[in-house]
């Protein structure tokens, strides 16, 4: 083997998930006490690749995975967390996993504390073992030093702002026994700048003890700053893997996004000139878990199809959920000239605003209800239709609830028995259409819709799309898509916004070339971005010349 031999080997590592393949022959290597930076789009496969790497169960639930994996060069094979934390790799989760009511101390030793003899063990069993608090202490604070934070080991966890929460789970690691490896899942996502850049010299100060660090993370600056090697991921597989002195912002956009966009994709696309501003969005903030917004500023033109993007976490999902109510939000969001009361979700469904959520099992569909009940229900129950009177009484119209969900599943392909089934026994990609027959038939001027394709095959996909398109370009309507699609969004859309840290990063034709808009979700910055794009354009012009 030899002192040259890299603490962590992958070797032609591949995996799907039943028919949906998501990693192919991935293959590279970390050395001892350097930084590995993985970097890709969303659904490209690092969490896959990491489950694989930390024993994750589902892993070995779904069929296991081909390749191997070498810790100083010996094949490996985690069935589970337990068994990755006994070889000293530790993770870092984007989802916390620390205790409120507990402190720092408490949570950084939590499950590995220091205990104190006690002579009545020896009569009455370990319950009555003692905690050597005193020593549980010297370890928190000993962790925390390593990180060179000032921060009270004696805090509790519920008085934290997210910031050091993000480090006490860092300090938690590195108080492990024999960590070699840490892997750091989008830890700067929830940190302001002068944390990050706290976090950035940390990661080097562990690197100098020899901890070797997988940095996923889609900040392009912070990866070209703090890391050894790159490696980039597209599609499941490594599409380039190089150091930051081999390469450049724009390469590694240009690799993360796929190629540059050609003649014959633009040929053909449908320019449209803007029509009137109907919805003005100034200083929103919207405090949703995992997708705050901090200050978003748009414009929303009539008639248009607006893409809202980014990476997860960004803040591209809290803008239309503080919008519709669903999360509480201030700033000032205005519809046709009128102001929308923010944080009341009556005044946007009464001004013409509708929305498709996200969590269409948990937000958008009654399950247990049927398809025609639940595309009905809103229209029902905000604006009074399906209804017939009879004198003092209303009743509903059941002859017009099932010829109105007839032509949903007629219009939108839905899969069915009849209306009449319930939408629980429906496959992902029907339930979505449901989302969106609820949502047409509300008759809305505006309507949000997020996530419009996920977990849904291609030929759902397509379909819903195509009518999206359709109801904008037939009924006038304007639409928000909001998707982690990127190509998604550039085959519907007029204009792209791109949400980078709970702002707008910039704003671009959905024309533009694909690696323009890789500068944007890499926090690389507008001035990138419309660079890449003029150059992209230039290099065009010059083939045709």
């Amino acid at each position: 083997m030899g002192a040259e031999e890299p603490l962590l080997r992958v070797e032609g590592v591949g995996k799907a998930y039943f028919s949906n393949r998501v990693l192919k022959n991935v293959n590279f290597t970390l050395g001892k006490g350097r930084i590995l930076g993985l970097v890709g789009e969303n659904g490209a496969g690092k969490s896959t690749l990491m489950n694989i790497l930390f024993g994750m169960r589902v892993i070995q639930e779904t069929g296991g995975y081909e390749g191997k994996i070498l810790i100083d060069g010996s094949e490996v094979s985690f069935r589970s967390p337990m068994d990755a934390l006994k070889a000293g790799i530790g993770m870092v989760h984007q989802e916390f996993s620390l205790i409120p009511g507990f402190s720092v101390a408490e949570n950084i030793v939590l499950n590995r504390e220091t205990l104190v003899y006690n002579p009545l063990v020896e009569a009455f069993g370990d319950r009555l073992t003692t905690l050597d608090r005193a020593a549980m202490t010297r370890r928190a604070d000993e962790a925390i030093s390593k990180l060179n934070i000032e921060l009270d080991s004696s805090t509790l966890i519920s008085e934290l702002p997210v910031g050091y929460k993000q480090f006490t789970e860092i300090a938690r690691e590195i108080d492990k026994k024999g960590t070699r490896l840490l892997v750091l899942d989008e830890p700067t996502a929830v940190l302001t700048e002068s944390e990050a850049e706290i976090l950035l010299d940390s990661m080097r100060r562990l690197a100098r003890h020899g901890i070797s660090i997988i940095f996923i993370s889609h900040r392009l600056q912070e990866v070209m700053s703090v890391c050894d090697d790159i490696v980039i991921l597209r599609d499941g597989e490594v599409v380039l893997q190089t150091t930051p002195a081999e390469t450049s912002v724009r390469q590694i956009a240009g690799a993360m996004v796929g190629r540059r966009i050609d003649r014959g994709e633009s040929e053909g696309r449908e320019e449209r000139a803007p029509g009137k501003p109907v919805m003005e969005i100034e200083n929103l903030w919207v405090d949703m878990p995992g997708e705050t917004v901090r200050n978003v500023s748009l414009t929303v033109y009539e008639g248009e199809i607006l893409g809202i993007g980014g990476m997860a976490g960004q803040g591209k999902l809290g803008i239309a959920n503080g919008i519709m109510g669903l999360h509480p939000a201030g700033g000032s969001v205005s519809f046709e000239g009128r102001a929308i009361e923010l944080n009341n979700p009556e005044s946007p469904l009464a001004a013409g605003i509708s929305a498709v959520s996200e969590d269409r099992r948990g937000v958008g569909l009654l399950l247990e209800e049927s398809i025609a009940w639940n595309i009905i229900f809103t229209s029902l129950q905000m604006q009074g239709r399906f209804l017939r009177q009879f004198g003092p009484v209303k009743i509903r119209d059941e002859e017009g609830i099932a010829e109105c969900a007839r032509k949903y599943i007629r219009d939108l392909e839905i899969k069915c028995t009849s209306e009449r089934q319930h939408v629980q026994e429906l496959s992902g990609g029907n339930q979505q259409k449901v989302c969106l027959a609820k949502a047409f038939e509300t008759r809305p001027k505006l309507l949000f819709v997020a996530e419009p394709t996920r977990g849904i095959d291609v030929g759902a996909k397509r379909v819903v799309l195509d009518t999206l398109k359709r109801y904008n370009r037939e009924h006038g309507m304007t639409i928000v898509v909001i998707s982690s699609e990127l190509e998604e969004l550039r085959s519907v859309c007029d204009r792209i916004a791109i949400i980078d840290k709970g702002a707008v990063a910039g704003i671009l034709p959905a024309a533009t070339p694909s690696e323009a808009f890789g500068y944007l979700l890499m926090g690389a910055g507008a001035a990138e971005a419309e660079k890449a794009a003029a150059d992209n354009s230039n290099g065009m012009e010059a083939a045709n010349a």
